[in-house]
């Protein structure tokens, strides 16, 4: 809130109010670096303004009331179109700008904070708009907008670069993120995969639809026959067959004493017989011990550290039949990880053994008409803190899990999907909170429509999620749930929902709470055959 205030401060704000409805008092923060706190009683003034501003009085619903000398600014009531919560919002002559939370009738629910940032003349001077751009140096946040941009092709022939592997494919996206970023169009064929292709800002890759397939080689697995230590840049394996330079691995290897998982991506750069240089030292002890092992594992397109990219229009297979498994946290036909603004359109991902897109700590991802079937784990798992993901009219079927929400996702959109033939459809767990879930269609799954996992207690779990004008057809087994709520999950919404039976036997439970639960709201639901 502070770092909010000071934003306001230095864009020329001549003063910022905080108003605070728990504890009825308005903070001023003053361009000059001073604050002061009024209480109900106090008198409120600005000294940019005319005229100023009169005692704090409660205005109902425990929000602050400040009065005008020549009248009240009365706190007007919205109703926000999803949330259709009440949403005071002061209105006053002098305040040009508002940055509100919502507040709420609902005693269950907390109330927030409110600031208005005053401005010391009537209307707060604006910018001029941008008419005629002009590209100027180290200017990225306006563009002209040029009839064209740099565009690299990729095929099996006839391409600026020629090749069917990842190889080529690597080589146009680092030339056209040296160039400040562009497109990469991989034409119809083929790919065959031995490593990952690396993702860089700012790049566009776009295939031809099902024509253009990057499929990943078949994978090998051998335990290390040395051991290497943390600081070492090498390995040695057991047996060295099917393994080549430029190949990218997975090096893994587990203590059976704290149970503790060592998990190392790299790429093989250099070989003499079965001893390897790898493209970055180790930084973790991996001992014959503790059944250390290299495999030929990795996701088909990954990106780690990088902002700005879109993949379009490509098919990825994950080869599953001939390669051994790699979780989520660390692969997926796509995998990212500490990245930004990230669009993904029109991909197929298919048949891995682990995930089908897996994102962690990125925020502002959007994921829509997509595919994810076939998966050996979870379809899309946006997961570690990732924040505002938007899961769109995508179509998830065939894999343990549609949609994972995994470890503290927040504010996170999923709307308009088919999700069908999964284990689960959709699962919140571990601080997973404030995620709309609407105008899905989930069917067919084999547990739950929607699972809240129990976690480790109220603190853990994954609160204040809406689920809302979903229809859910055939989920559960005989006497099983269509919703499951479990553990300390609190100020669930589920509202609105259409479910419907077609199957005989036993009859589904409609949602299912758990004894710890706590504030969940279940209205509005159409049944049939439940």
């Amino acid at each position: 809130m502070l770092r909010k205030v000071g934003e306001y401060l230095d864009a020329g704000s001549a003063r910022v109010w905080v108003a605070d409805p728990r504890t009825r008092t308005v903070t001023v923060y003053r361009d000059d670096g001073s604050a002061a706190t009024l209480r109900e009683g106090d008198e409120l003034t600005s000294d940019d303004a005319a005229q100023g501003v009169g005692p704090v009085t409660g205005a109902g619903h425990g929000v602050p009331q400040l009065h005008h000398r020549k009248g009240a600014i009365r706190p007007l009531i919205f109703r926000d179109r999803r949330t259709r919560l009440p949403l005071p919002v002061f209105k006053a002559r002098r305040a040009v700008w508002m940055d509100w939370i919502p507040f709420t009738r609902n005693p269950r629910m907390k109330p927030t904070l409110l600031l208005l940032a005053l401005t010391s003349s009537l209307f707060a001077a604006e910018r001029p708009e941008v008419m005629v751009p002009r590209q100027t140096s180290g200017d990225t946040a306006v563009q002209p907008k040029w009839e064209e941009t740099l565009t690299i092709t990729v095929g099996t022939r006839d391409a600026d670069i020629v090749g069917s592997d990842q190889r080529a494919i690597q080589a146009a996206v680092d030339h056209v993120a040296r160039l400040g970023g562009g497109t990469v169009r991989i034409l119809a064929g083929t790919y065959r995969l031995r490593n990952a292709v690396f993702m860089q800002s700012g790049v566009h890759l776009i295939g031809e639809g099902e024509k253009t397939l990057l499929i990943k080689e078949p994978s090998t697995t051998t335990p290390l026959k040395l051991d290497s230590d943390w600081y070492d840049q090498e390995i040695t394996l057991h047996d060295a067959t099917g393994f080549r330079v430029g190949d990218g691995i997975c090096l893994r290897a587990k203590d059976a004493k704290t149970g503790r998982q060592t998990v190392l991506k790299r790429t093989l750069i250099a070989r003499s017989g079965n001893r390897f240089k790898l493209d970055k030292p180790l930084r973790e002890n991996l001992w014959q011990m503790h059944d250390a092992t290299c495999a030929t594992l990795f996701p088909l397109l990954s990106g780690e550290f990088v902002n700005d990219l879109r993949i379009e229009n490509l098919v990825l297979d994950g080869n599953r039949e001939h390669n051994a498994e790699l979780d989520g946290n660390y692969a997926g036909c796509i995998f990212l990880q500490d990245c930004n603004r990230v669009h993904i359109r029109s991909v197929t991902a298919r048949n891995n053994h682990g995930d089908g897109i897996s994102w962690q700590i990125c925020h502002d991802v959007v994921v829509e008409n997509c595919v994810s079937e076939n998966n050996k784990n979870l379809g899309l798992h946006p997961g570690s803190g990732s924040q505002r993901p938007i899961i769109r009219n995508n179509t998830l079927r065939g894999n343990d899990i549609g949609i994972f929400f995994c470890w503290g996702v927040k504010y996170g959109l999923a709307e308009q999907n088919t999700i069908e033939g999964n284990r689960v459809g959709i699962s919140i767990g571990h601080r997973d909170t404030d995620n709309l879930i609407t105008g899905n269609t989930i069917r067919g799954s084999k547990l739950n429509g929607v699972l809240f996992r129990p976690e480790r207690g109220p603190d853990f779990a994954g609160h204040r999620n809406r689920i809302e004008h979903n229809t859910f057809i055939d989920n559960a087994p005989e006497g099983g749930a269509v919703i499951d709520i479990q553990g300390g999950t609190e100020s669930i919404t589920i509202r609105d929902n259409t479910f419907t039976e077609t199957r005989s036997g036993k009859k589904r439970e409609l949602v299912k709470q758990g004894p710890d639960t706590k504030q969940i709201v279940v209205e509005g639901s159409q049944t049939k055959g439940l």
